[in-house]
């Protein structure tokens, strides 16, 4: 069974719809990244794909218990504030020791347990993110232009990353993303967005 299935859906945002007539599969094990101009409909279909929207018209079918881990693109923290990475992860619910260092482990910062969130730099804090959205063990992670602010190398460091969680947990991968020199690399399917679905298949087609 597919994780996540839209029929013939379609998605409003302030009375308006933004994307019409998506015909979508997420299936496991498959990273997919999703691309087009600003006000494309990029956020709304993540926002319907997680359950946060609600079609307008058409159906979504997600996998009972589905688990859906998220990566945004940036998190305000008050350089101020006193916060490892290891209390970071306690935030809002506590979580075991075991599971918050697996977790740092498959982000690849297990190094940084200890060190306070106001000290990492660009892409350490992207994988101290990444690791909090991997507690839950998702069968479905969704990174929404999780690399933005990061230089070329640090964003295709992130995406060996990704590839890694992948890997491990076989989950899949959904990505908003505007490089598209990574997007080549690292996709199994690409999305095109224009207020609908314009394209999708494997980079090298699409």
């Amino acid at each position: 069974m597919s994780l996540i299935t839209a029929s013939n859906m379609s998605l409003s945002h302030g009375g308006k719809i933004v994307l019409r007539n998506v015909d979508l599969t997420i299936e496991r094990g498959e990273i997919v990244t999703i691309v087009g101009p600003n006000g494309s409909g990029k956020s709304t279909l993540l926002r319907g794909l997680i359950g946060a929207l609600r079609p307008s018209t058409g159906l979504i079918t997600r996998k009972k218990d589905l688990k859906i881990g998220y990566v945004p693109q940036k998190l305000e923290i008050n350089a101020a504030l006193p916060l490892t990475v290891r209390r970071f992860l306690d935030l809002p619910n506590r979580v075991t020791q075991a599971n918050a260092i697996a977790a740092l482990q498959t982000a690849g910062v297990a190094d940084h347990a200890d060190a306070q969130m106001a000290n990492l730099s660009g892409g350490q804090f992207q994988r101290v993110l990444l690791a909090r959205a991997l507690l839950i063990k998702p069968d479905v992670l969704i990174l929404d232009e999780a690399t933005q602010g990061l230089d070329q190398p640090g964003s295709a460091a992130f995406y060996r990353q990704i590839e890694a969680v992948r890997q491990d947990l076989n989950c899949a991968v959904i990505m908003v993303s505007h490089d598209l020199h990574v997007v080549m690399a690292a996709s199994d399917r690409v999305l095109c967005l224009n207020g609908h679905i314009c394209c999708q298949g494997a980079p090298d087609i699409v």
